[in-house]
């Protein structure tokens, strides 16, 4: 493995690597995964507690970031790789099935690469009420400023909060008793991002977190997780363009979304 730090920093770099070395191996990647223990108060908005129960049907819902190649014609087959794709989604769902064989969990994704909020709310019946979640997992807001800074959007953080809002209020309304988790937009200062997307991108991390609150939904927060992962590899390690991640990025995601839900 390349060396991105000091070797006297050499057992901060174990300490973060061994956090998911087990998922690691799990997944066939690298043992880049871990959670940075400086954020671990970060990681519920209420008390820890295992999220997912025996029989919960989950689902996995974003943008290109959560769809991850999956095979569209597959999707309705729950636990099944290529209808998951081969990114976050699919590794932590790997992950609860091989911890949970006999508890009868189905996984679905139905990330749409380029989505942002309002396309989200455009195929919800389908795409998310007719699966009937017991728990929802929501990544979106890369999109909703990436595509108005290249001219083809012309939405605002405002909006992004208020359909995001909305979004979760129709889904209480159908499914009352859904498990909610909303994930942490991010980007890592490399490939497509530059210095134009700051100050405003963290409006969206800001806008997500106050959607969480309000829905008393757990919340991944990615972005910290990035910006701990960057002090042990650069950014390009994490996610090439600055917006997809890597392997070892969607192994580090897995794991911290894991630790969420899982309450830890």
């Amino acid at each position: 493995m390349i060396e991105y730090i000091s070797e006297g920093s050499s057992l901060n770099r174990r300490k973060f690597f061994k956090a998911s070395g087990a998922m690691a191996g799990v997944a066939g990647l690298a043992s880049l995964t871990a959670v940075p223990d400086s954020s671990a108060a970060e990681f519920s908005l209420f008390a820890a507690r295992v999220m997912i129960a025996n029989n919960d049907v989950i689902l996995f819902q974003g943008d290109s970031i959560t769809d991850a190649g999956r095979n569209r014609e597959k999707a309705v087959l729950p636990n099944d790789q290529s209808a998951i794709g081969t990114g976050y989604a699919w590794l932590a769902g790997a992950e609860l099935l091989v911890d949970r064989p006999k508890d009868g969990l189905k996984v679905y994704n139905r990330g749409i690469s380029g989505n942002k909020v309002f396309q989200l709310a455009d195929r919800w019946q389908t795409d998310c009420l007719e699966v009937k979640p017991n728990l929802l997992s929501i990544l979106i807001g890369v999109n909703d400023i990436w595509h108005k800074l290249n001219g083809n959007y012309s939405g605002t953080v405002e909006i992004y909060e208020k359909d995001y809002h909305t979004l979760l209020e129709r889904t209480r309304k159908a499914l009352p008793k859904v498990k909610l988790v909303v994930c942490e937009p991010f980007v890592l200062r490399c490939g497509a991002v530059t210095e134009k997307w700051f100050p405003e991108f963290d409006l969206y991390r800001a806008a997500a977190k106050n959607v969480a609150k309000a829905f008393q939904a757990r919340f991944v927060p990615f972005q910290s997780m990035f910006d701990e992962a960057i002090k042990y590899a650069p950014p390009a390690h994490w996610a090439a363009d600055g917006v997809h991640p890597t392997p070892a990025g969607a192994s580090l995601m897995a794991h911290n979304w894991l630790k969420v839900v899982n309450g830890k």
